[in-house]
């Protein structure tokens, strides 16, 4: 140990250099969870060296969320644990009343740790619905919440809606690091994009690995972008009339109303109600055969998306890599939903290996699909919580995170 002198002459030791767990203070650091993913918040709060915090939270006969936090919370910082699962309704209830519970509690600041945050994927207006995440948005931001954590979201945008900051995490590492550590000749791999709207991020995994890329172009099915938005019902002629005069005459067909040309289509009178006002029709996208723009032959595929739930789009792929050479077929994504059937239709593809996150309780999943590889994201979540409460700069988690991640 170096020794320094005073201005008196005598000796003393140095000051002892404080380490960040030295720094920080869990006395006044409350964790709780509600009922969707309770193992995820007891790794969390062992990572940190805490013990949950007291909170109850169950139904009545009438199927009312009933809250009861059992420590006091008062001046705390309360960071609460709660994911989306296929119970989503009830996931939101449980988040909203524990916030608002811990808000009229006098608790000085409440987190939502959201991994999986739900109704994501309805971010675009549809038809006559509405922006249900903005909605949600509003709703966490009433309840008390004053900052959001998260994982993944299916739109980064998404983080617009909120009128509190919002750290939007990425698994991506803990997934390349798993393909780096886990699937054997790996170099001999090519990263896919199940669709054109993944290839961005099918992307990202191939330059962070040096390999190739393949899109399959082309669905089965069809996606929720080019759903019909619905609200095209024509307006009466007597419209047309005021706006245009009598040359709405001239342009409406001539055939009566009564009586249909055999080889017109059924359909055509939404077709000339448009041409009457002078706007193009927008011409209808027809999708063409499944095809893959890249070379797959004799390689291991690696499918990446950012949310599992339906996989008859993951299934009819690997079919398809399969037959065009892939030796083996792995899809990683960092929310594992797997509603419905899913389990049952990943066991019986050709998928060889399908690797998620904790983010959702998926264990009943994984007894009927052994194919399912979980990684744990909780020691992510964990170093997320001790910066925001030290107050230290969240920039170390997004290190070399681009706009493309």
């Amino acid at each position: 140990m170096l020794l320094q002198r005073n201005k008196l002459g005598s000796v003393r030791p140095p000051k002892r250099c404080r380490s960040d767990m030295d720094t920080t203070s869990t006395s006044d650091i409350v964790i709780i969870n509600g009922n969707s993913h309770p193992d995820l918040a007891n790794m969390v709060a062992e990572r940190m060296g805490l013990k949950n915090g007291g909170c109850s939270v169950f139904h009545k006969s009438n199927r009312e969320t009933i809250v009861e936090i059992s420590d006091s919370v008062r001046g705390k910082d309360i960071y609460i644990i709660q994911t989306g699962t296929k119970d989503a309704n009830n996931n939101i209830m449980e988040l909203l009343i524990m916030a608002y519970a811990c808000k009229t509690s006098s608790a000085r600041s409440i987190v939502g740790v959201i991994p999986y945050l739900p109704y994501s994927k309805q971010c675009k207006m549809r038809k006559r619905g509405c922006i249900v995440s903005k909605l949600l948005a509003k709703m966490m931001c009433t309840s008390g919440l004053t900052h959001i954590i998260t994982m993944d979201l299916h739109q980064k945008e998404i983080q617009g809606f909120f009128d509190i900051p919002v750290d939007n995490l990425r698994a991506s590492p803990f997934l390349l690091q798993y393909i780096q550590e886990s699937i054997p000749d790996y170099r001999n791999s090519v990263i896919v994009a199940r669709n054109p709207g993944v290839a961005k991020k099918a992307n990202s995994y191939a330059e962070r690995l040096r390999l190739g890329l393949a899109v399959i172009h082309g669905e089965q099915k069809e996606a929720e972008s080019d759903e019909v938005d619905g609200r095209y019902s024509p307006p009466p002629t007597s419209a047309y009339s005021n706006l245009l005069g009598n040359s709405v005459e001239m342009c409406l067909p001539t055939t009566p109303r009564n009586s249909t040309p055999q080889h017109a289509p059924s359909s055509s009178r939404t077709r000339t109600t448009s041409v009457s006002v002078g706007v193009p029709e927008h011409p209808i996208k027809v999708k063409p055969p499944l095809t893959i723009v890249g070379d797959v032959s004799g390689k291991i595929a690696i499918m990446v998306d950012d949310l599992i739930d339906d996989v008859q789009a993951f299934v009819a792929a690997a079919e398809m890599l399969k037959d065009n050479g892939a030796c083996k077929v792995y899809v990683l994504a960092t929310h594992g939903l797997l509603s419905s059937d899913a389990p049952r239709q990943l066991e019986e593809s050709l998928i060889d290996e399908i690797v998620v996150t904790n983010t959702i309780p998926h264990e009943i999943q994984k007894l009927q699909c052994h194919k399912i590889k979980t990684i744990d994201i909780s020691i992510l979540i964990a170093e997320a919580i001790r910066r925001i409460h030290n107050k230290e700069s969240m920039s170390y988690l997004f290190r070399n995170v681009t706009l493309e991640d």
